[in-house]
């Protein structure tokens, strides 16, 4: 494929062609006129004879033939498998003999969906639902996270004496745990996030208070709220301070899967916030989280 800066364009090999062919030049001293070789010349010339100005195009490079291609009765066994067994390309491969990135070549020309893409039971293309427009569905969740002992914990001291600084005075002694009220808006993913002391029900009435003014500070109006069954959510602390006009939906029993937009903000959080760094304390790490929120809903692209 020829670029802009390239010495013979399309334009550029139909005068070198037409100069050899039509105006009786001879191959060398067209080639140094157009400073290229006497055999890019001649090739030219030749398909100009030959296809006239189509044959100034660039062509495809795919071969003619590929004799080492995987056999057709080989790429029926990879996707047979695939299909059937819901297998990745290194356990395709260790079972033909074959190497992975030759299977993944396979299922790739096939067009055949990822893994992840699919439902692991049925194998069925998982369709991944999204609303409208924001506001028409947050979710909300809290996440549980043990607190760093003052001089650090195990991630940044080893696990001996990560536990020995834990239990060792009675300041770090049972440093207890952190309870992270999320809420994730299903169009958008903008989320808001407090780090609070426990989850009972009027903490978690106050947060959604406060969560809700916050959305609305940034032009969205909620519409429904989607939270799992916690005794926090089903009281009439946060039944009120959702109001009458927000819709609350609640999750099946045992199906995390259904709030799994908020589920994955809290694996990211996890991912490049709490875990992204070995902290010396616990408010080293609260500190560190209002930049790393602000970069999650503003730079993140």
């Amino acid at each position: 494929m020829s670029h802009a800066n390239a010495l013979l364009t399309p334009k550029g090999r139909l005068r070198l062609a037409r100069c050899v062919v039509e105006d009786g030049w001879a191959l060398r001293r067209a080639a140094e006129r157009f400073q290229v070789s006497v055999t890019t010349a001649a090739r030219w010339a030749a398909r100009y004879r030959a296809l006239g100005e189509d044959g100034m195009q660039d062509r495809s490079s795919r071969p003619v033939s590929s004799p080492r291609r995987t056999p057709v009765r080989r790429e029926r066994r990879i996707i047979a498998i695939r299909v059937n067994r819901r297998w990745g390309p290194a356990r395709i491969g260790f079972l033909l003999g074959i190497h992975p990135s030759t299977v993944h070549r396979v299922l790739s020309r096939f067009g055949l969906a990822r893994l992840s893409w699919l439902d692991r039971a049925t194998g069925r293309v998982i369709r991944r639902h999204e609303h409208q427009s924001p506001g028409d569905l947050v979710h909300v969740d809290i996440k549980k996270l043990g607190r760093i002992p003052d001089g650090g914990g195990h991630r940044s001291l080893g696990r001996a004496a990560g536990n020995r600084n834990k239990t060792g005075t009675t300041a770090n002694r049972r440093p207890g745990y952190a309870f992270l009220h999320n809420a994730v808006d299903d169009h958008s993913r903008l989320a808001y996030t407090e780090i609070l002391c426990d989850e009972k029900k009027d903490t978690a009435a106050g947060f959604w208070e406060r969560a809700n003014a916050y959305f609305e500070s940034c032009g969205i109006t909620v519409k429904r709220v989607l939270t799992d069954n916690g005794s926090c959510y089903r009281s009439h602390a946060f039944k009120d301070a959702l109001g009458t006009e927000i819709k609350h939906k609640r999750t099946r029993p045992y199906r995390p899967q259904t709030n799994g937009k908020v589920e994955r903000y809290n694996r990211t959080m996890l991912d490049e916030w709490a875990y992204a760094k070995s902290y010396t304390s616990e408010a080293e790490r609260v500190a560190a989280f209002a930049d790393w929120l602000h970069h999650y809903n503003h730079c993140e692209s």
